[in-house]
């Protein structure tokens, strides 16, 4: 029997292993995900969802675990989704002095055209994309790396929030940075509160839909101008 567990502890570990680990096989997978989500968020998720299967990491560890009640979720995601982007719109971004309007995205403003494509990108980009990518999978990286002290989870949530804002410099610009790093901020502690992630999936679709509809009925500059002129 001692012979026996010598030879298992003598065996080098699966690919399924390393690849939970940090050594190099482990690091390449960060990095190769990590690439992956610069040409799209989709493609980082997929990347992950293989990386789950090929390590052997269960769905739940990405956040995927039902919530107790499906209609407490939507309708608090859809509320505060909607809210934080009323919020961020009339109260952080003038406080931030970002212009009124997200010129961006002002094509958008009575374009009735392209709003099913929006949707579309919300939906598989915003909302499945990118909170497979940086809350699921960074949360679960950074949990196993750091481990579960409460510090170690607020940094989780400022680095993965961090990582989530610079990924909006290239098409958003100062303005998309400072937005997606406090919105990085609330998902990521909605995350690490209810651990699972459906509540965030349907709280960014929210955010995201709600920008939208701001833009296409050209209300942004009415909203965030509300309180501050």
């Amino acid at each position: 029997m001692i012979s026996a567990l010598s030879a298992a502890q003598a065996r080098p570990p699966g690919a399924a292993q390393r690849l939970r680990g940090f050594g190099p096989l482990g690091v390449l997978a960060v990095l190769v995900i990590l690439a992956g989500s610069l040409l799209g968020p989709p493609v980082g998720a997929l990347l992950v969802l293989a990386w789950a299967r090929l390590s052997g990491t269960p769905p739940q560890a990405l956040g995927f675990r039902p919530p107790r009640s499906w209609s407490v979720t939507l309708a608090a995601g859809v509320a505060s989704g909607i809210v934080l982007k009323l919020g961020m719109k009339a109260v952080v971004m003038p406080l931030l002095g970002a212009p009124a309007s997200n010129m961006q995205y002002r094509w958008l403003v009575g374009n009735s055209g392209a709003l099913p494509g929006m949707v579309a990108v919300i939906l598989v980009s915003a909302g499945f994309g990118e909170e497979v990518v940086f809350r699921g999978y960074l949360f679960e990286r950074l949990g196993k790396l750091l481990g579960p002290s409460k510090v170690a989870v607020a940094a989780t949530v400022l680095l993965s929030a961090a990582l989530f804002a610079l990924a909006h410099s290239r098409d958003q610009g100062l303005p998309g940075v400072e937005q997606a790093a406090v919105t990085g901020l609330a998902f990521g502690g909605i995350f690490a509160w209810r651990k699972q992630i459906w509540a965030v999936m349907i709280a960014h679709v929210a955010f995201d839909l709600t920008a939208v509809m701001l833009i296409y009925g050209n209300w942004e500059v009415t909203v965030a101008h509300l309180l501050f002129r």
